[in-house]
């Protein structure tokens, strides 16, 4: 049986080139036989047929003097927003995660935002598909450490870790899976999934945390307030693929 690295048979079967196919690998957005390819050097049958999702583009919500307001499809980092709107970020979403993501246009304005988020006088309001029944009103107090390697950061829970609270809310439930609304007081990194796992309520797609895969991870910043600006990002369409009704004008 032949094989051949999938980043090469990929860039020969769309016709485009080596590096473009390797992204796109790397994004999570290239699929075979209903399983994402997850490592672009990995060899496969080179019979194998691909089927590569789109790259939804990403949307200005607002735009001042101050700020640009932006939002983020999943599978496309922060730090490649910046490069398209040639904008400093103020934070950074998940590669991973959808939603509301603010860059900042000039260093004055910056230095009175970042206060903000030190001094956790930021509204963060996420929403979340998760699998389990959530029925009831659930707070998560657990300190968070995160640690940082070659292959990306990590979080967990541990003692030694920065305080971290995560406040979730059921929205809906169908079958064993449910929506939640999830409130954060602070910011650290992986906070959301680190914390629902860890009430094993696991993220749909956070194959990190959750240990499952899907087209995508379920996880969507919703709302950011602070100062005089509130911003809001619809749920994307696929949050109703599990039977959830959720129309584009869903307001929580």
């Amino acid at each position: 049986m032949k094989q051949e690295q999938a980043y090469k048979l990929l860039a020969l079967q769309e016709g485009i080139s080596n590096n473009k196919a390797k992204e796109l690998i790397d994004s999570g957005l290239v699929y075979a036989k209903g399983q994402k390819i997850a490592i672009a050097r990995a060899l496969i049958n080179i019979s194998t047929k691909f089927n590569v999702q789109n790259l939804p583009k990403p949307r200005v919500i607002f735009e001042d003097e101050n700020l640009i307001a932006i939002d983020k499809p999943a599978f496309i980092t922060s730090e490649k927003i910046s490069e398209i709107y040639k904008t400093p970020l103020l934070h950074r979403l998940d590669k991973e995660t959808s939603g509301v993501l603010v860059l900042v246009k000039n260093d004055e304005f910056a230095k009175v935002a970042i206060e903000e988020f030190k001094k956790m006088r930021v509204k963060k309001t996420y929403v979340a598909l998760v699998r389990g029944i959530v029925s009831e009103d659930v707070i998560v107090n657990e300190p968070i450490i995160t640690i940082k390697g070659k292959g990306g950061a990590i979080s967990k829970i541990s003692k030694d870790g920065k305080s971290a609270v995560s406040h979730i809310y059921p929205l809906m439930v169908v079958g064993k899976k449910s929506l939640v609304k999830v409130l954060i007081d602070t910011g650290r990194t992986h906070q959301i999934r680190v914390h629902l796992a860890s009430i094993n309520m696991p993220i749909i797609g956070d194959e990190k945390y959750g240990k499952n895969r899907s087209n995508r991870m379920y996880l969507h910043a919703f709302e950011m307030g602070f100062l005089q600006y509130n911003f809001k990002s619809r749920l994307p369409d696929e949050f109703s693929s599990f039977g959830f009704e959720i129309s584009r004008k869903f307001e929580i």
